[in-house]
């Protein structure tokens, strides 16, 4: 895209990190020494992430955060002070794409960084409380295949995942405060759909905690919508979960687990 890439690339690294910094990386980027460095990140806690970044410049780190998923440079920029996360999402908001090659040599100043880094903190990654998300997400079937895999290796770790999870059947377990703050974030389409694969002491919970009209319409459209595709109501009840486990982090809910414990 430029009449030399060599010296675009020489030129982008030394305004970005001065010549004594640039200088250091120009060779490795030129003989085009493969780069990892934003996709790295994305294994990282955000308060690692926060502080490989802290000192660089508002449009540095700004291009670096619009490759992250948004709920991770959320979380990158809320370690930030207050002046610095408004400088970034100041150019944020105004950034308008990358050149290849710009982007190339971030990764490379990133590659660099992270090699050395033994500062870095280590990503808290796994466990058995991310493995009974992932299982809570992957549909009936699935979940008891397994599920059942991992009780016959070890069945205390089976039943931590288990105690750990939270089903659509376990929905019925919410006390009437939580299920009308659920049912608020619901939209009326997706709970339809759910439910076409609900028992019938969900669907009664539902209705228990709706008006008396709203209820009667949510009978009538069970009753008259047709046949619906087992992955589809699977797929709206992971949505439905996705919910709940977002207000039990608010606050607003409490889950209970696919243990025996009760909520008092």
């Amino acid at each position: 895209l430029v009449a030399d890439t060599d010296e675009y690339i020489k030129s982008v690294l030394r305004k970005a990190l001065g010549d004594d910094k640039a200088n250091l990386l120009i060779d490795r980027i030129i003989q085009g020494s493969d780069i990892t460095g934003i996709e790295s990140l994305k294994w990282m806690d955000a308060i690692s992430v926060a502080e490989l970044l802290r000192n660089e410049h508002p449009q540095i780190v700004a291009a670096i955060l619009v490759h992250l998923d948004p709920d991770q440079a959320s979380s990158v920029l809320k370690v930030f002070t207050e002046r610095h996360r408004n400088e970034v999402m100041v150019r944020i908001a105004t950034l308008d794409g990358i050149q290849p090659a710009a982007l190339k040599d971030l990764n490379e100043v990133l590659s660099r960084v992270l090699a050395g880094g033994t500062q870095v903190r280590k990503s808290s990654l796994g466990g058995v409380k991310p493995a009974a998300e992932i299982i809570n997400l992957m549909g009936s079937s699935l979940e008891t295949s397994v599920l059942d895999y991992i009780r016959e290796a070890d069945s205390d770790l089976a039943q931590k995942i288990t105690d750990n999870m939270f089903t659509f059947d376990d929905l019925g377990k919410l006390d009437d405060k939580g299920f009308q703050s659920l049912l608020k974030e619901v939209q009326t389409e997706s709970l339809i759909i759910s439910l076409k694969g609900a028992s019938p002491e969900i669907r009664e919970k539902v209705f228990k905690n709706m008006s008396s009209r709203a209820a009667e319409t949510l009978r009538e459209d069970l009753e008259s919508r047709g046949p619906v595709k087992l992955s589809d109501v699977e797929a709206e009840q992971k949505e439905l979960l996705k919910i709940v486990r977002r207000l039990a982090d608010e606050g607003q809910i409490v889950m209970s687990s696919g243990g025996d414990d009760e909520y008092v």
